[in-house]
């Protein structure tokens, strides 16, 4: 198999730059990597891998991209922070085009197994109002109340996956993502999911000798968050299984928003004083993974601790941080000299 075409859409993001480091790595040999970004916009690029700048929008692009492959993993999609989804719903919508051409690219051309990449969002949000989520079961997606916009798109993109198996024989896998983060992700900007926003929020404050921090929402609100390598690996174990319908892949360990600052706080060697936005997006009250059938099927789950994931993370983007701000510097003493 190693040998065989590999394909990995949304190569320029987070998830899509470390799937790529990992199968390179277990020394996959023939790798495409393809996204809509400029490549100098990757967060992580490889010399050795096919990479392609198309728009999988467009059917034609997606029959180019399929033409030869054995597998892919279809991560691309428009995304980002609760902030970005509840101001950008038909954006988000609008990736429906991307993952339907793509099947329908797939089936036409051969390819023996499609991986789609959903998300917690799809889940009912009339389970989600306790703060206390005792754990998201795959059957609580239905009857459908999806997150507006980013999350319909991913339950009507996990249909048509399961349609495309049940009437055309491609083989689909589908993982319903929770709350991924690490290195090598958006941590400004506007996109950034929690962990990373909280670390660079902490950064700034430590950094500029103003110890406040603004909190979205009450703090109270409740996830659970997945180191990228326990998602790469989940992942791929979910991709060659004989797992049918959508399932979990998401850490069970819970925290609320004000715990998930602590962890950082500490991490940094900071205590910030903290405000509360109440008007910010803030999305569901409370959501968990119930990690129940991916340890039946698979014998695993996520189980990095947040606080282990976190350091790396933080100290990846304090290093990041450091160097914009250097850059920065240095291009305004360059317009001062000219």
């Amino acid at each position: 198999m190693k040998d065989q075409l590999t394909v990995v859409t949304g190569a320029g993001g987070f998830i899509g730059g470390a799937l790529i480091s990992n199968l390179r790595e277990k020394g996959f040999t023939k790798i495409r990597a393809v996204d809509m970004k400029a490549l100098d916009e990757w967060y992580q690029r490889f010399d050795d891998v096919e990479n392609l700048v198309l728009d999988l929008n467009l059917k034609s692009h997606c029959e180019a991209v399929s033409r030869g492959a054995y597998h892919i993993y279809n991560l691309a999609a428009n995304m980002g922070g609760m902030g970005f989804i509840e101001h950008n719903k038909a954006l988000c919508m609008l990736s429906v085009l991307i993952n339907t051409n793509l099947l329908e690219a797939s089936r036409s051309n051969g390819v023996q197994r499609f991986f789609y990449s959903s998300s917690a969002c799809v889940y009912n949000g009339d389970k989600q109002r306790d703060t206390n989520n005792p754990g998201l079961k795959e059957e609580d997606a239905y009857p459908a109340l999806a997150e507006d916009g980013y999350g319909w798109e991913k339950l009507f993109s996990e249909r048509m996956c399961r349609h495309f198996r049940e009437d055309f024989g491609l083989e689909t896998r589908v993982a319903r993502y929770h709350n991924v983060y690490g290195p090598h992700g958006t941590w400004d900007g506007g996109r950034a999911k929690a962990p990373a926003a909280i670390c660079r929020k902490v950064i700034e404050a430590k950094v500029s000798g103003r110890h406040e921090i603004s909190i979205w929402g009450s703090g109270n609100q409740t996830r659970s968050f997945m180191y990228i390598d326990d998602c790469i690996k989940g992942t791929q174990l979910i991709m060659h299984s004989g797992v049918l319908e959508p399932i979990n892949l998401g850490s069970s360990e819970m925290v609320t928003i004000n715990e998930l600052v602590d962890i950082v706080e500490e991490i940094a060697g900071i205590k910030l004083n903290r405000t509360y936005d109440l008007d910010a997006p803030k999305g569901v009250n409370g959501r968990n993974s119930d990690n129940t059938l991916i340890q039946r099927y698979l014998h695993w789950e996520p189980n990095i601790s947040l606080k282990t994931g976190l350091e790396k993370t933080y100290r990846w983007i304090f290093n990041e941080y450091v160097a914009r701000e250097r850059r920065a510097k240095t291009a305004d003493a360059r317009s001062w000299t000219r």
